[in-house]
């Protein structure tokens, strides 16, 4: 573990109902369901962080959690004389804020207080439910090198795929100016995005592709 991982921390979303996958996710969150026998979905970003070398791990769960709760809890334990964790933060309501998440960012909100907890400098935000490899070591040191205030890390997708996806527009030097969420007619794919709008601090770092085709959203790293 390099200086730079010692000082990242990683936040998985946990997910919410999983609709497009029910029955699977009738007893279950998405980031639970089985995948190759004894493992879950969520086993993947998990591997893709310690692989990375991210040993310092949030799960962010709410809706029908306990079995991931469970998994989690059950597979994942480091030495007591290391820093490295993987921890469920659940949802709670508190004197401050009685509302249980209200989506992606509101999740991260309101659990601001325990990622600030430790001297961290950056937060990979990933989801619990991906299907992908990925060296997050790589997005970190590329962030670094840019200077950008919020690097994205999307794949690669073509056209019918979009319609399930959030997708960005980037410049020729990968820098992200729109963005658009579940587009429902092709024309939005092209039309969308003819003004800038966000600053150039925000990077597009993808993941190599053969295919030519937009970028969809996966993760991001803010720094502190």
């Amino acid at each position: 573990m390099t200086t730079l991982q010692k000082k990242t921390l990683a936040i998985i979303m946990g997910g919410g109902a999983g609709t497009r996958l029910f029955p699977l996710t009738q007893k279950r969150a998405k980031p639970a369901v089985p995948l190759g026998g004894k493992y879950r979905l969520v086993d993947i970003p998990i591997s893709n962080c310690l692989n990375s070398g991210l040993r310092q791990v949030y799960v962010l769960t709410q809706f029908n959690s306990e079995s991931l709760n469970r998994h989690i809890a059950d597979s994942y334990q480091f030495d007591r004389f290391t820093k490295s964790f993987i921890e469920i933060l659940a949802a709670q309501q508190t004197p401050e804020d009685a509302r249980w998440y209200q989506g992606t960012a509101d999740a991260v909100r309101q659990n601001l207080r325990y990622f600030l907890q430790r001297p961290y400098e950056y937060y990979l935000v990933l989801s619990g439910d991906h299907l992908y490899r990925m060296d997050h070591g790589d997005l970190l040191h590329e962030h670094v090198r840019t200077g950008a205030d919020v690097p994205w890390a999307p794949p690669r997708s073509t056209g019918r795929r979009l319609r399930a996806l959030g997708f960005c527009r980037a410049t020729l030097n990968d820098v992200f100016f729109a963005l658009k969420k579940n587009p429902r007619t092709p024309s939005s794919w092209t039309s969308y995005g003819s003004r800038p709008i966000c600053s150039k601090s925000w990077a597009v770092r993808p993941i190599p592709s053969s295919t030519r085709a937009r970028w969809a959203s996966m993760s991001l790293i803010a720094k502190s």
